[in-house]
């Protein structure tokens, strides 16, 4: 065995995770490479007539093939199930609860480093390593793992990653935290990875192909018209405003494709799922100074029960804002200085000290409501 280590990578035929699994060989870690089969277009459908996303037969090939370049062993493992009972059925259940997921943290959490945790202890594997843009490193005080911003701000993925338990970190290598993405392609080239070097960056949720998550849900929902059919749109007056189309189809702050004739903009600023109304406003009403968040992850502590200033992203490219912060028993009260706007349950909001992650947790309340000039 190498004398740093053997790492398990989770190689998805991009340029990020094979430059990582590159990097890690000649810094002198024994690398085995790992490629996991999340879904199919049989169980997603959205076929699009070109082959997208990190589960297909090409990405696996040039997985594949950079392993047998620099000799290191490629495994796939088929983590259908998993990835479906977790991340689709919760994608799913969260729109049918009026709310708007984030399939990509559930990824991360539930399925991405438990699935490889559970292979690197079958194969014999110190770490796991992944291509994210974050960076790691334990406190020597209280001997906690720290997750941190990537250097690229630009591409940092830290908000992505607030669910992985400490256990998870512990093992964790992010070869490309301290690098930019220029820097990575670079590096691919100077590796003669000619197969991924100049890959494009994949933004599409990867099992909605298509990337038209109404028509996801519809296949996913055969019931829809009869849970989730047309509803009203109303006022914060409770005025009934127009006809909606079934509100999953709909997520706060949405403008656009409303079909609502008004005179000034309008926006999502409300869903209820139980009465199957939407609510509709100007561009103040989406304003709110408070959230409250549940399941919560520590990362940086072990709690947040003494109120404490912190800095808040609400979404993936929220630049974030500066909040006060308290947990009150299993629930996370963040308070906003100034108005947010589109606070949206579903989201999670990720808390951070700095360049450090504080906790994260998924918003499921915005609790005061702010007017606020446009």
């Amino acid at each position: 065995m190498s004398s740093k280590g053997k790492v398990l990578v989770a190689m998805s035929g991009g340029v990020d995770s094979s430059v990582a699994a590159v990097l890690l060989k000649n810094q002198g870690y024994e690398v085995v490479g790992i490629t996991m089969k999340t879904w199919d277009y049989q169980a997603s459908g959205g076929r699009t007539g070109k082959e997208v996303g990190c589960c297909t037969l090409e990405s696996m090939n040039d997985a594949r093939a950079i392993g047998i370049k620099y000799d290191f062993p490629h495994f796939i493992v088929d983590i259908r199930k998993e990835f479906g009972d977790w991340v689709i059925d919760r994608f799913t259940e969260e729109y049918m609860a009026g709310r708007t997921p984030n399939p990509c943290v559930l990824c991360n959490t539930h399925i991405k480093w438990e699935s490889l945790m559970q292979r690197a202890d079958a194969l014999g594997c110190d770490y796991i390593a992944t291509g994210h843009y974050a960076r790691l490193h334990t406190d020597p005080d209280t001997g906690r793992h720290i997750l941190q911003r990537g250097l690229d701000l630009n591409k940092d993925q830290s908000y992505a990653l607030w669910g992985v338990s400490q256990e998870n970190l512990a093992r964790t290598i992010f070869p490309l935290g301290n690098l930019t993405k220029p820097e990575i392609r670079q590096m691919a080239s100077d590796f003669g990875l000619d197969e991924v070097a100049n890959k494009p960056d994949s933004y599409e949720i990867c099992f909605v192909p298509d990337n038209n998550y109404r028509r996801f849900l519809r296949d996913r929902v055969p019931d829809m018209n009869e849970r989730a059919g047309k509803g009203n749109f109303v006022l914060s007056s409770g005025e009934v405003f127009g006809t909606h189309e079934g509100y999953p189809f709909y997520t706060i702050g949405q403008r656009h494709g409303l079909g609502l004739a008004t005179g000034e903009p309008i926006y999502v600023t409300h869903i209820d799922a139980e009465t199957n109304t939407v609510t509709v406003g100007p561009k103040e009403e989406l304003f709110g100074t408070s959230l409250s968040a549940a399941q919560i992850n520590f990362v940086k502590y072990p709690d947040l029960k003494e109120e404490r200033a912190a800095f808040a992203k609400i979404r993936y490219k929220d630049p974030g804002a500066p909040c006060i912060v308290w947990q009150d028993g299993d629930v996370l009260h963040v308070r906003f200085t100034e108005p947010r706007k589109a606070i949206t349950p579903g989201q999670a909001v990720v808390l951070y000290d700095g360049e450090e992650v504080l906790a994260g947790a998924w918003i499921r309340n915005v609790e005061q409501p702010a007017s606020v000039s446009a």
